[in-house]
């Protein structure tokens, strides 16, 4: 894959072959101690062009950042949408099932960064959203979301997510549910400004050794950020000590580190992290 530092204009052009965006809902837990509470929930469900309930499709989940819901990829930057439809149309990506979910509560849940949602998410979205969606749409388990199913099909599943959704992606779909999941794509950061570098780089690589042992690869986890971005310095750091530290991530082959010189902590960057992970993602 060559690396592009701004979209291709063609990439930004209404496509003959569209996709479709519906809106998926769903019952969820908080999963806090003694709270037994259903909470209703939604997400955005990309299908590509031409979906077809009798084929079996990839499915990607895709996640926000702090302040926003499920909305953001889709309904606010609708080019994300041009841009899927003309990486399918030409076959610069294979055909999948994009998921934007949101691992806040409710709208009276997003204000203020609250970092916990991140590491608390990995419940919701192992026992309620992956089954909900992997039941109504056509992905390769088949409509069977037990859990010995899921990890079965874990190489046709991926994680990916901007700033807070990309800690999320670390700490929910990586540590927790490295078993359902074997592509992830952080994009702008691991931990945020206050983390614990070394305490990341520990759950890296234990993860993936203790994966490896019960037979679980990582396929490639493709991250992404700009040299201007507020998270570039402490996701470059940790992710090369990562490196280092852990024989399980190999350059070139199920890892890299997608740098966009000048690039900041916006959609144009994450779009451009998306359009590469999209490109080495189920391959």
């Amino acid at each position: 894959m060559e690396y592009v530092y701004e979209m291709p204009e063609e990439m930004l052009k209404e496509c003959d072959r569209k996709g479709s965006v519906e809106r998926f809902e769903y019952d969820s837990f908080t999963y806090d101690e003694g709270d037994s509470q259903p909470i209703h929930k939604g997400a955005w469900v990309y299908l590509p062009c031409g979906y077809d309930p009798a084929e079996k499709y990839n499915i990607l989940y895709l996640m926000h950042g702090g302040n926003f819901m499920e909305e953001w990829w889709f309904k606010l930057f609708p080019d994300t949408v041009t841009i899927l439809d003309n990486m399918m149309a030409k076959g610069i990506c294979k055909p999948c099932i994009i998921v934007t979910p949101t691992f806040y509560r409710g709208e009276f849940d997003k204000e203020g960064t609250n970092e916990d949602r991140t590491w608390q998410f990995y419940q919701e979205l192992r026992k309620d959203l992956i089954p909900a969606v992997e039941k109504k749409y056509s992905t390769y388990c088949g409509g069977d979301v037990s859990d010995e199913n899921l990890i079965k099909t874990r190489e046709h599943r991926a994680f990916a997510g901007l700033s807070m959704g990309s800690m999320t992606t670390y700490r929910s779909a990586l540590y927790k549910n490295f078993d359902i999941f074997s592509w992830y794509g952080p994009f702008s950061g691991c931990c945020g400004p206050f983390g614990d570098h070394d305490k990341e780089v520990k759950l890296i690589c234990s993860t993936l050794e203790e994966g490896d042992k019960k037979g679980y690869k990582l396929d490639y986890m493709f991250c992404g950020n700009g040299t201007d971005d507020m998270a570039f310095a402490e996701h470059k750091d940790i992710m090369e000590k990562a490196v280092a530290a852990s024989p399980y991530l190999q350059p070139g082959k199920n890892y890299d580190f997608y740098i966009i010189p000048g690039g900041v902590h916006d959609m144009k960057a994450w779009q451009l992290h998306l359009y590469h992970a999209l490109q080495v993602f189920f391959v």
